[in-house]
This record gives structure tokens, C-alpha cells and sequence, in this order.
């Protein structure tokens, strides 16, 4: 029986759902069900009765969630207790990040080291689902995410407000234009993530086309920085987003970035924490996050 079964295990009891259940652990939902159904099979008994219609527990489910319950329970007291040691032994603080935070990632460990020269921070760069694991965890004392308003488990703590701006064909003629009306971007495919790597951000995307008026286009999904780029400005039609402080350092081609016409697009970037964290801890980071960064000011709309 590992953990992880069991967190789910639990989930899918407490939801009596497999796909709400899913949604609540931020994983798809076929391996919320393939993970059931090997401690099923482990413990030779089924554990949930699934219809078309509905899910509920068995009698082995239902004798079964208060003890799973109680180990989960004391695997974040364990997680606690060694965070609790952490704190008193060690001055290393566990960061998780992400791609675009730009410049203001450096003013950050720029002012953490000026002001808090024993701490030594170490940065794990994973997708936000991963990164805010981590945090339930005890891995990562704290991570950067962006457009969550709530992760089970966790606190999130606004620290500044991220804006996204378009990547066009320089040849296009929305490129002529110092900024792009959203709803001018539809029919035109949209290159971005699978949302199961950053759900976050597609959600926010695709929900800003709706609210335009539009469905997007999906084209070919987002890979790297450089590839995607070199598409959109060779190929046909398309655009995708960048955060604006992550578009101040990519290299010059044939793309222009365009800001979003007022109201623009914005994401907010947290901090994940565990609620557990000694608030001391985490203090440094904090106001470090929230000191002004002069250099931190949205690119022009110019080519790049």
C-alpha cells in the first residue's frame, strides 16, 4: 500500500467521484482510478461500487477510511516534525519555480541575500502541479504559481500581479497595432500548453477568449520558447502568450509581443506555502517578494 493510494483512495471517498477527485489532487483522472484499483487489488477487496451513475463505498470502503484517514493524518504530522528540525538546523530555503519570472526572480534572491546573507536557497523548477505537491509535501518550503485562487491544503499569498502579452508574426497585420483586442485574435489558432502541464494558465487564457466572445482555436500545442516562436513567425497565422517579464528576454526574430488592449491580462502570482510553515521561516521571502523592482516593468510592444 503506498501513500499515494491512499491519498486518493480518500479523495475519491470523500468526493464520491473519480473525476471530481482528479480535479481536487490536480492529476488526471485515469490515474486516480488505475491507482484504486491496484490497492484494490492488493487488498483483495473492492472498494468502491461504480456505476454509470454513481459512485459509493463498499463495507470494506467505508472500514477502511477512517484508518486512511488517520495515515495520512500522521504522515503530515511526521512531514512537520521534520520541517520543525529543518528550521532550527538548517538556513536552506527550498524555492519552487517556474519559466517567465524573469527578472523579478533575480531582484528577489539579489535582495534575500542582501538582507539575509545565512540563508542559502535552492530553486526547483517543475510544473505548478509538481511544485505545489511538493509543498503539501514538506519537499519545497515555498513555490511561485500563478492564477490559482485555491489548492487544497495549502495557503496562498499574493505577491504581485503578472501581466501576459500576444506573440504574433511580425508580418501580421494586428502586429501594426500598439496593442491587440482579444477578440481580433479569433479564428486564429492558438498555440499553448496541454492543460494538464499548466492549468493555470490555459484555463485563464481560453476563459479571456470566452469572455471576448470567441472559442479559441487550438493549433499546434506549445513546446519550447525558441520552437514556438520560429513557428508562429514562419508558418501560417498563429499567436500564443508570454508573460511580459519573460518576453523581455527572449531573442530577436520575425515576432513581435503585443500587449492585450485594456483591460489587458493579468495573472496572480502566489506563494504556495504549507500552513505549518513557522511564519519566521518564511518572512524573508516575503518581503522580499513585496520590494518594489524598478527593472520589473512590462516590455515595449516592439519587435523582439
Amino acid at each position: 500500500m503506498e501513500l499515494r493510494q491512499v491519498r486518493y483512495f480518500v479523495a475519491v471517498a470523500e468526493e464520491l467521484h473519480f473525476g471530481r477527485a482528479a480535479e481536487r489532487l490536480h492529476i488526471v483522472q485515469p490515474t486516480v482510478s488505475q491507482q484504486i484499483r491496484r490497492l484494490e487489488r492488493e487488498l483483495g477487496l473492492d472498494l468502491f461500487d461504480r456505476t454509470t451513475r454513481q459512485v459509493t463505498l463498499t463495507d470494506a470502503g467505508a472500514a477502511l477510511l477512517p484508518h486512511a484517514r488517520t495515515i495520512l493524518a500522521s504522515e503530515q504530522a511526521a512531514l512537520h516534525a521534520m520541517a520543525g528540525l529543518r528550521t532550527t538546523k538548517s538556513a536552506v530555503l527550498r524555492i519552487g519555480t517556474s519559466v517567465g519570472l524573469g527578472a523579478r526572480l533575480e531582484h528577489i534572491l539579489t535582495t534575500l541575500t542582501d538582507r539575509s546573507p545565512e540563508l542559502t536557497v535552492e530553486l526547483v523548477s517543475s510544473t505548478s502541479t509538481a511544485r505545489l505537491q511538493a509543498v503539501r509535501d514538506g519537499e519545497l518550503d515555498a513555490a511561485f504559481v500563478r492564477g490559482l485562487t485555491h489548492s487544497p491544503g495549502l495557503d496562498l499569498i499574493p505577491v504581485w500581479k503578472d501581466a501576459l502579452v500576444a506573440a504574433l508574426p511580425a508580418t501580421h497585420p494586428l502586429a501594426a497595432h500598439p496593442t491587440v483586442p482579444l477578440a481580433e485574435l479569433a479564428g486564429i489558432p492558438l498555440r499553448i500548453v496541454p492543460r494538464e502541464a499548466n492549468p493555470q494558465l490555459v484555463d485563464l487564457v481560453t476563459g479571456a477568449c470566452r469572455n471576448a466572445g470567441f472559442e479559441p482555436v487550438l493549433g499546434p500545442a506549445f513546446t519550447t520558447d525558441q520552437d514556438t516562436l520560429a513557428a508562429i513567425a514562419t508558418g501560417k497565422p498563429s499567436w500564443t502568450v508570454f508573460y511580459a517579464a519573460q518576453a523581455q528576454h527572449l531573442p530577436t526574430g520575425r515576432t513581435v509581443f503585443r500587449p492585450f488592449a485594456p483591460p489587458g491580462l493579468t495573472a496572480e502570482t502566489c506563494l504556495a506555502v504549507h500552513p505549518a510553515t513557522p511564519a519566521r521561516r518564511l518572512s524573508a521571502l516575503l518581503d522580499a517578494c513585496r520590494t518594489p523592482d524598478t527593472n520589473s516593468a512590462a516590455p515595449d510592444a516592439g519587435a523582439v
